[in-house]
């Protein structure tokens, strides 16, 4: 088992996070806000100059890591656009990307784009999206809006690991950046004439973070060597990532804003814009819970088939 990325896969991330820094960083989410349709002009050129788009990460192993590579670093500006829906296409040239939907009133983040939407459901049900209903302002959905879905034949259960997998990337890039913000805030920030990172609390809690943030960071790397390596078993390890980093977004922002103080929740700070625009990738297509029923509705009593799953299960 080898669940490192590739050099040339770590390489493109970086290459990402540069050129979309360049193109605006952190101010691109913050004009999305006020402008919902320019998100495609904003984010489209600067990914396409760089090939993101001609990626192919369901037929090729390391164009499947640099797709993973490219929404974290897509995750890590909060960059306003669904990146990893549109990696996670199907097969077919009729659609642009691929949304997984859950319940009975299907959503997904889609304001302000023109593209054709391919959804798919846990159980394999695959349908054609357009945007309905009266779309609520950007600041107050997070670009979700809510779906209608033309049911489409054929069984959609391969497009699931991927559909599931890749957005947990881009939540892991928010993660990274949430965590690197608290470092900083924290090392000069001063209380009681001393640095906040010098007080043994401050470190408890950042370690504690930062230990959820790298159990979904090898959750993630299992997760794309699964998909890659064509288990039975890979939109179970995707179900488990897509727990675990829930669970560790609810644990690193809530760090990260008790460490910011009130400024972590004012639109000067950066924290507050990560957090309001990862609450999408947590709730979508369900949350916690609905992750933890999906999940253990497929593995029962038998458990999960991964790093440390005993000989007989659960």
């Amino acid at each position: 088992m080898h669940i490192e990325l590739t050099a040339e896969a770590e390489a493109f991330g970086r290459e990402v996070v540069r050129a979309l820094g360049a193109a605006g960083g952190d101010e691109l989410v913050q004009r999305a806000e006020r402008a919902p349709g320019s998100r495609g002009e904003m984010v489209e050129p600067v990914l396409g100059e760089l090939g993101v788009w001609e990626l192919a990460p369901r037929h090729d192993p390391v164009e499947l890591e640099a797709a993973a590579a490219v929404c974290r670093a897509a995750g890590y500006w909060a960059t306003p656009y669904p990146v990893a829906d549109r990696l996670a296409r199907p097969e077919e040239p009729d659609h642009d990307g691929l949304i997984v939907v859950s319940g009975p009133e299907p959503a997904g983040p889609v304001l302000g784009t023109d593209l054709r939407w391919a959804t798919v459901t846990m159980a394999g049900e695959r349908g054609a999206a357009t945007p309905s209903g009266n779309a609520q302002s950007a600041r107050e959905s997070a670009f979700v809006v809510p779906l209608t879905i033309l049911p489409v034949e054929g069984d959609g259960s391969a497009d699931l690991a991927l559909a599931l997998t890749l957005p947990c990337w881009t939540l892991l890039g928010m993660l990274d950046r949430a965590l690197e913000l608290t470092r900083a805030h924290v090392r000069i920030r001063e209380q009681f004439g001393r640095p906040l990172a010098e007080f043994q609390g401050v470190q408890f809690q950042l370690t504690d973070a930062e230990v959820e943030r790298r159990g979904v960071d090898l959750l993630a790397r299992y997760a794309l060597w699964s998909i890659q390596s064509g288990r039975p078993e890979a939109i179970d390890d995707a179900l488990a990532l897509r727990l675990a980093a829930i669970e560790a977004a609810d644990i690193v922002f809530r760090v990260a804003h008790q460490l910011h103080g009130a400024a972590g929740f004012c639109d000067e700070t950066t924290l507050s814009w990560l957090s309001r625009y990862s609450l999408p990738l947590r709730r979508l297509p369900f949350g916690a819970i609905g992750t933890e029923q999906a999940l253990t509705g497929r593995i029962g009593r038998r458990g999960l088939a991964g790093l440390f799953s005993g000989p007989t299960g659960v």
